[in-house]
């Protein structure tokens, strides 16, 4: 079977930790078989839809090496709509109902004080040619259901296994409101349809959308795709995540200066049996998908793990994934620089701090002014190399008698102005001997 999956945001904000999850999940699918992946845009919401989000969507999969094989859009397809709308009238599976909101609201609240469900009653059904006629002449305008067959709906979920729903226990669905607008669930039926979509993968949240959805393919006369839906995330504490956080939006994580591979790690293996863990290519957890691994309590998305999680990333990358990166930085010194410096950053952007501590200016502190001058004068002459440190911390050693710490500390914070760092072994022959000499003479240098 040719694989196709779908990934189907609302432009209606940027994308967050639980789309972007959702869209790798679709995508490793895909690639792991060969397969494809379309972007829908699900802009039916014409008032909160706006052309910046569905760009800003796009640069976030872009970003985040996400791939798709065609995209479209729901606000071109209203005639396909139309048609499918006009085909379940005639096949008497969509009927009109009158009730207003208020309505609707005071039937629930009588079904659930009599101990029932509050599961729409069909009263709809039971109204005559006449009744309609009354109705609408007063201004009534319908919204449409979905008739539901009462029966039992059975799919095998690709990551829960076998379902069963009672649709008897179920309100039949709108599927156009009062005003002629579409709910969700007729547009994305009827484009999986039309667009060949084999197979669904989303949040467990849509689980119980799914039989109505299923019977809605076959009333439209299709196979439904194969279901799929997966744990969705909570924060760090267990407790619901809100869009609203910036921090949780993918140009926030990309604007702190995370890595997308970092972004793609975590999102992938959160919530499943494999250990959180960075991965040094997408092709890698491709290769290592399975909906097999996924867990069915919540995932736990926590930004500090995430960040600890770059860190680590940025530790083992050669210096041929981030040298394009470090040009843009008007970073130089190459690998050198990089296998010197990549242990202590936190994000990549933090190698441009310190290649300003290596080559300047910098304002060295200076808090033991006489250990610093003896060790000016006991520099080796150049060339250097990452045995020069050591040799020359156990002259100075020698002839002060200072050890450890208290000869450590001073000539770091002259040499670097700060108190941690890289391995100064390492930094030492980027410094070079004329910059050292002057931070060890107090000079900004």
């Amino acid at each position: 079977m040719s694989v196709t999956v779908r990934f189907a945001p609302s432009p209606t904000g940027r994308l967050h930790a639980g789309n972007i999850r959702t869209a790798l999940l679709n995508w490793m699918f895909a690639q792991q078989r060969g397969g494809r992946l379309l972007l829908r845009l699900d802009d039916t919401d014409r008032e909160r839809s706006t052309n910046e989000f569905a760009e800003g969507i796009r640069e976030d999969l872009t970003w985040l090496g996400l791939a798709w094989d065609r995209e479209v859009k729901q606000s071109d397809r209203f005639a396909v709509y139309d048609a499918a709308v006009e085909r379940l009238k005639a096949g008497g599976r969509l009927y009109p109902a009158y009730e207003t909101q208020d309505e609707l609201e005071l039937k629930r609240k009588r079904q659930l004080a009599r101990g029932r469900p509050p599961v729409y009653d069909r009263a709809a059904l039971k109204l005559t040619d006449a009744d309609r006629e009354k109705l609408e002449s007063a201004g009534q305008t319908p919204h449409w259901r979905f008739k539901l067959e009462t029966r039992d709906v059975v799919w095998n979920d690709l990551i829960r296994g076998e379902q069963h729903v009672d649709a008897a226990s179920l309100s039949d669905p709108v599927l156009v409101r009062a005003d002629g607008t579409y709910l969700y669930t007729l547009p994305s039926v009827v484009d999986d349809i039309d667009l060949g979509i084999t197979h669904v993968v989303r949040g467990e949240d849509h689980v119980a959308n799914t039989a109505p959805q299923i019977q809605l393919f076959e009333a439209l006369g299709a196979e439904p795709p194969a279901f799929g839906h997966h744990n969705l995330l909570v924060g760090a504490e267990g407790q619901a995540l809100s869009k609203r956080e910036r921090a949780l939006s993918i140009q926030g994580l990309r604007e702190e200066g995370l890595e997308p591979l970092a972004v793609a790690s975590y999102a992938a293996t959160i919530g499943t049996s494999d250990t959180v863990a960075p991965h040094p290519s997408l092709q890698e957890l491709v290769v290592r998908f399975s909906f097999g691994k996924m867990s069915r309590a919540p995932a736990r998305f926590d930004v500090e793990e995430l960040r600890a999680l770059n860190a680590r990333l940025l530790h083992a990358l050669p210096f041929e994934a981030v040298a394009p990166a470090l040009r843009d930085m008007d970073v130089g010194d190459g690998e050198k620089f990089w296998l010197a410096v990549r242990s202590n950053l936190a994000v990549l952007s933090d190698a441009g701090a310190w290649w300003r501590v290596v080559k300047g200016p910098l304002q060295p502190v200076i808090t033991d002014a006489a250990l610093c001058d003896q060790a000016a004068a006991l520099l080796p002459p150049e060339p250097w190399d990452d045995s020069t440190w050591e040799r020359w911390a156990a002259d100075v050693k020698q002839a002060t008698g200072i050890k450890g710490k208290a000869l450590f500390q001073p000539l770091r914070l002259a040499l670097t102005g700060r108190e941690h760092g890289p391995e100064l072994k390492l930094l030492l022959p980027l410094i070079g001997r004329a910059r050292a000499v002057a931070r060890l003479e107090g000079k900004t240098a």
